[in-house]
């Protein structure tokens, strides 16, 4: 057996295909998340007041989507950069990404009430000095 025939597989792709098994195990990270945020968000549903409970799932929830599409969207980086880079991938990237932010957008307004662009109402009104009595 000549083992000289059989090619050796070249540098660039090695470190492809390592690249591309570091994108799956992100991946993977990041669906762990969802699933382990939604398994942990259940805590709420034993808590007393329907709207408290309610409430705090869906807070609880969307925190952990949130969490879980940030990481998914570094997988999808991640994933890209291991293939050959082409206008058609980088396409794809685009539209992912794309979508997975608008997701987040919707999650946040879900969570906190407000675009992520927008202050924070608290923060746009400054405290006013108060005037306490020191009555003893």
């Amino acid at each position: 057996m000549n083992s000289g025939s059989l090619p050796l597989p070249s540098f660039e792709m090695t470190t492809s295909q390592w690249i591309h098994l570091v994108g799956i195990g992100i991946e993977i990270f990041g669906v762990f998340i969802i699933v382990a945020g939604i398994i942990w968000s259940s805590r709420y549903v034993y808590r007393r007041g329907l709207r408290s409970r309610y409430e705090g799932y869906k807070i609880s929830i969307g925190r952990s989507l949130l969490l879980g599409l940030e990481v998914l969207v570094a997988a999808d980086i991640v994933k890209t950069i291991a293939i050959e880079l082409t206008f058609t991938s980088l396409g794809l990237l685009a539209g992912l990404v794309l979508v997975r932010t608008f997701l987040s957008w919707t999650l946040a307004l879900e969570i906190e009430g407000r675009w992520p662009w927008q202050r924070d109402v608290a923060s746009m009104h400054p405290n006013k000095p108060r005037h306490e009595s020191t009555a003893g």
